[in-house]
């Protein structure tokens, strides 16, 4: 298990990851993209992504978008796209 925190303003760029993972999101607000598709994740959402979908967030509002993030117990290697 991880924990990420994308300060307001801040983002994570696109990338993929090796190994799928589910996510579920402690506080604040996001803009994320999963492939083509585009939505809006907040405190209590959970997000699955599957293994090699190119995937991004953008913080929304002026709070630290923070979420904890689950991967297999599998090698894990992720790969910038931008």
């Amino acid at each position: 298990m991880r924990r990420f925190r994308i300060k307001p303003g801040g983002c994570m760029p696109s990338h993929t990851n090796t190994v799928e993972h589910e996510q579920y999101v402690l506080k604040g607000r996001a803009e994320v993209g999963l492939g083509e598709e585009t939505f809006q994740a907040e405190a209590g959402d959970v997000l699955f992504i599957p293994a090699g979908l190119p995937h991004w967030y953008r913080t929304l509002g002026d709070e630290t978008y923070e979420f904890l993030c689950m991967v297999p117990n599998k090698e894990d290697s992720i790969e910038l796209l931008d």
